[in-house]
């Protein structure tokens, strides 16, 4: 079973009503070993009971549920966890379908509410990494999206996790627990994977500003070493270790750490030094001289650095009492990721490195290498050059199989490419004269230097691995692109105001912002998310009636309020997405909620019997408004056409409200076309 909560309720719900009301099971996830299939099956099958709390549901026995969905204390704890899950499951599967930065941005929004707490309180660790690259990264000579990129690295993982039985085992002894339930192993490696994948990049905007000053001479075909180059300082203000901290250092440990960095040279000295013969001294010297001396490592910003650095300071700032051991591994997986392993750790006697050193940072360092397709080219010579579009990955038996796909439309490149190789194989094939073609040429060229290059860095001796390329016509449609753009700043901000028009009806922009988002954050993530995704594709409604959103000032009519005729078009759109929205969620069409007989013990439990039946709604997961199995876009038209106007006017409204929320918001503006 799944989703064991939902299923207790279910047996509640039976046991109370004498009917089988639900919560039903969602629909189950595919049994293939492609991408997709696996990193879901991980999610559904592997981590039943992820943050189950045995003391709460206890305590649920005798008194009040301690869980919430519209409002505190309508379902038990666990259930609230068990949707949790849900929602992860589904965000990641609209994300590996599209790729897209939004359907990313829901993914870490997920994990860091399952494991941070407030998103709000660290969301700017992750959307500043995207906001640099997209603004400051198209005048440099190489950078491709990271943002997106590390979403793809985490579901790699994921599925390699669940195909894999060498690495699974691997995982489980090395953190002991080979004898413990296989989900309190997947819940644990789900936690800390998540933590090295999703933030193993967002150190990118310390390293974007080094290279924009060495992209400048570089223009001129200057080489690294010929530029002015800059270096940070007063590193302290952000390696520091608090006196807390070093307590608990010396009771995990043994001893104190003066700094992140002697602590990061420990973590590393202590899984890696006696196998490549490297001493803690060495190791703090190389890592400390990274961000003070870039002209000591081939003129380059190790990104890798600043992004342990930092989530340090973030999984300290909010509790420094939890740091673990693996806390400290997930850390030291992120700064051996980039350059140090390869060059300071590996550089000694070239040996790859074994899943059983280091499970974390062997699975970061083989996703991040794999993970290549679909990456947003941002630097000048980036966008020339040539890159997997789309991949498809086989995992049966524990192998590991990528098909790379290149744009056909791109033929052109390959052939003259094909044809320059044809010809440098034949006139002597001087290595320093063949043609490349990044990455085709890596991938396709005899020998497959991809492969190679990946060889090199993890030991794949046990794991059946196989690189292919072939050509096919890119699908602009996945990408869910439109005209409208903004940052994800505002997209947080959207999904704020779009719930506030519930309950401050027409009085919205009277609010101040702070208790707007108290009043989000008060509802569970099931509920944030469905405001999230409604603002999300905001931008898809606007492109079907000739309008967009931006946050500069362009000479196009701006719009006030949408009339009749726009939102009759929107407005059943809105109802499409939510209905598929309730099925994926595992919601059933039907309103028992509102016409059984509530129990005396539940209008007692929740103060009247109007809050017992929003609750029962919530227990049963049941609405009269959403539909069974899996309608056509035109059966759901029909339905919504078939809703009473007040239930209509539910899928326009919060549009007509939010365009008087946004101008809270700094420079954001509704357009017309024409």
């Amino acid at each position: 079973m799944a989703y064991t909560a939902l299923e207790n309720m279910r047996q509640r719900n039976r046991e109370t009503f004498g009917q089988d009301v639900g919560p039903f099971q969602p629909l189950g996830c595919n049994e293939g070993n492609d991408l997709l299939s696996a990193s879901l099956r991980f999610l559904r099958s592997r981590c039943e009971g992820l943050r189950f709390d045995p003391a709460k549901e206890s305590s649920e026995k005798d008194g009040p549920y301690l869980g919430k969905s519209t409002s505190a204390g309508q379902i038990p704890y666990n259930m609230e966890m068990d949707i949790d899950r849900l929602c992860l499951e589904r965000e990641l599967c609209k994300f590996i379908g599209s790729g897209s930065a939004d359907d990313a941005y829901t993914v870490y929004y997920c994990y860091m509410h399952m494991f941070f707490g407030k998103y709000k309180r660290t969301n700017k660790m992750i959307d500043l990494l995207s906001e640099f690259e997209s603004n400051g990264s198209s005048i440099l000579m190489k950078h491709r999206d990271h943002y997106s990129h590390s979403a793809h690295v985490f579901a790699l993982g994921l599925a390699i996790y669940e195909t894999n039985e060498l690495f699974r085992n691997s995982f489980k002894k090395f953190y002991c627990l080979d004898g413990q339930p296989d989900n309190e192993a997947a819940c644990c490696f789900l936690e800390f994977w998540g933590l090295s994948a999703l933030f193993h990049d967002i150190g990118y905007p310390f390293e974007l500003p080094f290279e924009q000053v060495i992209s400048y001479y570089e223009v001129a075909g200057k080489k690294r070493s010929d530029s002015i180059f800059i270096s940070y300082n007063d590193m302290e203000v952000i390696t520091s270790v608090s006196e807390a901290a070093q307590e608990q250092f010396e009771g995990l440990f043994g001893r104190r750490f003066g700094s992140v960095e002697q602590l990061l040279a420990f973590g590393i000295a202590s899984r890696l030094g006696d196998e490549y013969g490297i001493s803690e001294e060495e190791l703090y010297d190389r890592i400390h001289r990274k961000p003070i001396a870039p002209d000591e490592f081939q003129y380059y910003m190790d990104h890798a650095y600043f992004s342990a650095v930092r989530l340090y300071g973030e999984l300290t700032s909010m509790s420094s009492d939890k740091f673990s051991r693996i806390h400290l591994d997930s850390l030291t997986a992120i700064i051996l990721h980039n350059s140090l392993f390869k060059f300071s750790v590996r550089g000694r006697d070239g040996r790859p490195l074994k899943m059983d050193l280091h499970p974390l940072a062997y699975l970061l360092m083989l996703c991040d290498e794999l993970q290549c397709w679909d990456r947003k080219a941002y630097g000048r010579n980036s966008r020339r050059e040539l890159h997997p579009m789309d991949v498809a990955f086989d995992f049966t038996d524990g192998s590991i199989k990528a098909t790379y796909y290149f744009d056909s439309l791109e033929q052109e490149k390959i052939d003259d490419y094909l044809a320059g190789y044809e010809h440098w194989e034949k006139n002597g094939a001087d290595p320093e004269l063949e043609p490349k073609l990044k990455a085709y040429s890596n991938m396709a060229a005899p020998g497959c230097r991809f492969a190679g290059d990946i060889r090199k860095i993890v030991d794949m001796t046990d794991i059946r691995f196989e690189v292919c390329t072939d050509t096919r016509l890119p699908d602009p449609s996945v990408k869910h692109s439109y005209l409208s753009s903004s940052n994800f700043l505002h997209l947080y901000d959207f999904a704020v105001s779009l719930n506030a028009r519930y309950s401050h009806k027409d009085e919205e922009k009277d609010i101040a912002e702070e208790q707007l988002e108290d009043e989000f954050d008060s509802l569970s993530l099931e509920y944030q998310l469905s405001n999230i995704n409604q603002a999300e594709n905001f931008g898809k409604y606007l492109d079907s009636i000739g309008c967009f959103y931006t946050d500069r000032q362009v000479e196009y009519e701006m719009v006030t309020e949408f009339t009749a005729e726009q939102t009759s078009v929107f407005a059943p759109m809105e109802h499409e997405r939510w209905v598929r929205e309730h099925i994926a969620m595992g919601w059933s069409a039907g309103d028992i909620y509102e016409t059984a007989s509530v129990p005396q013990v539940l209008i007692s439990r929740f103060g009247s019997e109007k809050n017992a039946r929003k609750a029962m709604r919530e227990q049963f997961r049941m609405h009269k408004l959403t539909m069974h199995g899996d309608p056509s876009g035109q059966e759901i038209r029909n339905h919504y056409e078939q809703l009473p106007t007040e239930e209509q006017g539910k899928d326009f409204e919060p549009f007509n409200s939010m365009l008087r929320l946004i101008k809270k918001y700094d420079g954001l503006r509704i357009y017309k076309l024409n």
